[in-house]
C-alpha cells in the first residue's frame, strides 16, 4: 500500500506517491498536481504489483547488449557447441549491429517489424551492410533466428520485471520458410555403387555405415573399437565428434542419450577388417594423420573425396546427413516401424520421427489396407458382406 504526501514547490503544491516495489526497494514519483491524479497512480502502482505486471521505469534503462551478455553466456551452457554456434554468429552479425546501444524500454513493436522488413530486404545495419548500403536479402531463417535472439534476450527483461512486455513478440511480418526440398532416399544399389566409387577401404565402410545405421557423421567417427560389437551387430552411440569453427567437440550425441544401433551381418566382415589389430580405445574411422576424420567439403564446386565419389557414381549432390535419411527409407521399407527407426536414429520422440519421415510411410498405409483386406477375405471365406 503506497502513500501520497503534499510538498511545496516552486510552482506551488504538488504531491508525490511512495511505495515499496517487489524488491523491497523504496520507491516514489513525484510531481502530482493534485490528490486524485497521485491517488489514481498509486492504484495502477498497487493493480500492477498484484497481476505481477509491475517493472520499474528505471530498469528499462539497460541496453540489449547489457543483458545479452549474461544471455549468451547460459545458452552457451545450456546448449552444445554445434547448437550454440550459429547463435552467437547471428548475434554478432545481425542483432548486435542493430539493437546492442538501444535501451531496452526504447524498443517498440513497429521498429521490430521494421528491421524485420530490412532483414528480408538486405537493407538492415549488420557487420557487413552499413546505413544506406544495400546488402543480400537474407532468408526466412537467418530472419526468424535473429528475431529469436532479440525475443529471448527481451523474454528475461521481461521476467526480471524490467519490461511489462517483449515487444518483439507477436511481429505480424514474420517471413514464412519455403517448402521443404523432396528428400533424395538412395537405393541398395546406389549406395554401394557410392561406397565403390570411395578411394579407399575405411572411407568406403564408412559410408556403408552412415547408409545402413542412421548414425550422425559426428558419431561415426567418434566410434571406437569397444563401442563394435560383431556378435550382436551392434554399435553403441555414446558419443560425437563435432566440428565447429574448425574444431572438434567431443561430447556426448545430440539427444544427449546413450543408444545401441544395430547394423546388418554384411558389414560386420567390414568393420571387423578395420579394427584387426587397433586397441579397445583406438578410433574405428581415424583421419590419416590420427585423430578425428574431418567432414568433407560438400559445397558445390568444390574439391572433396566425397564429391569426387559422388560424380563417379554417377549421383546427384548430396551431404552426410542425406544418408540418414537413405537409412531411414533403407530400413522401412525392410519392415522397420516408427517405434525402432526411432531408437535407431535417435530421435527424442516416436512423433518426431513421423514428422520427419511421413512420406516414407504412406505407401504403408495402403499396404495396410491391402494387407487387412485379405484378412477379412480369409477368414470370412472370401465372401463380401450383404444384408
Amino acid at each position: 500500500m503506497g502513500s501520497i504526501d503534499a510538498y511545496e514547490s516552486a510552482k506551488g503544491r504538488r504531491y508525490r506517491v511512495r511505495w515499496r516495489d517487489p524488491e523491497h526497494q523504496q520507491r516514489e514519483k513525484r510531481g502530482f498536481r493534485t490528490k486524485r491524479e497521485a491517488e489514481l497512480y498509486n492504484a495502477t502502482v498497487e493493480v500492477a504489483m498484484m497481476k505481477g505486471t509491475y517493472f520499474e521505469a528505471s530498469q528499462s534503462r539497460i541496453t540489449v547488449g547489457e543483458l545479452a551478455e549474461e544471455w549468451l553466456a547460459n545458452k552457451e551452457q545450456a546448449l552444445k557447441p554445434s547448437s550454440f554456434s550459429p547463435i552467437r554468429i547471428a548475434w554478432r552479425v545481425y542483432v548486435e549491429p542493430r539493437w546492442a546501444a538501444t535501451p531496452i524500454g526504447a524498443i517498440r513493436p513497429s521498429a521490430v517489424e521494421k528491421w524485420i522488413r530490412e532483414l528480408s530486404q538486405g537493407k538492415a545495419v549488420t557487420v557487413r551492410v552499413r546505413v544506406g548500403n544495400g546488402g543480400k536479402p537474407r532468408s526466412a531463417g537467418v530472419v526468424l533466428r535473429a528475431v529469436g535472439i532479440l525475443a529471448g534476450i527481451l523474454d528475461v527483461a521481461v521476467r526480471d520485471g524490467r519490461i511489462a512486455a517483449n515487444p518483439a513478440r507477436g511481429a505480424s511480418n514474420l517471413p514464412r520458410k519455403g517448402t521443404k526440398k523432396r528428400r533424395r532416399y538412395l537405393t541398395n544399389e546406389e549406395v554401394f555403387r557410392f561406397a565403390r566409387a570411395v578411394p579407399d577401404d575405411k572411407r568406403s565402410v564408412l559410408v556403408l555405415t552412415l547408409a545402413y545405421t542412421g548414425i550422425r557423421w559426428g558419431e561415426a567417427v567418434a566410434l571406437t573399437v569397444n563401442d563394435i560389437d560383431l556378435d550382436r551387430c551392434r554399435l553403441a552411440i555414446h558419443q560425437t565428434a563435432t566440428e565447429v569453427d574448425g574444431l572438434i567437440h567431443v561430447g556426448p550425441p545430440k539427444s544427449w542419450e546413450a543408444r545401441s544401433v544395430p547394423f546388418p551381418s554384411f558389414l560386420a566382415p567390414r568393420l571387423e577388417a578395420l579394427i584387426d589389430g587397433k586397441k579397445g580405445g583406438d578410433l574405428v574411422f581415424p583421419a590419416r594423420a590420427g585423430g578425428y576424420l574431418a567432414r568433407p567439403d560438400t559445397a558445390w564446386n568444390r574439391q572433396s573425396w566425397w564429391l569426387s565419389a559422388l560424380r563417379d557414381a554417377g549421383l546427384e549432390h548430396m551431404t552426410p546427413h542425406d544418408l540418414k535419411h537413405s537409412a531411414a527409407s533403407l530400413a522401412v521399407s525392410a519392415g522397420a516401424n516408427v517405434k525402432a527407426l526411432q531408437r535407431m536414429l535417435g530421435h527424442k520422440s516416436a512423433a518426431m520421427t513421423l514428422d520427419t519421415y511421413a512420406d516414407l510411410f504412406e505407401d504403408d498405409l495402403g499396404s495396410v489396407a491391402d494387407r487387412l483386406n485379405e484378412r477379412v477375405l480369409s477368414e470370412s471365406g472370401g465372401t463380401s458382406w450383404s444384408n
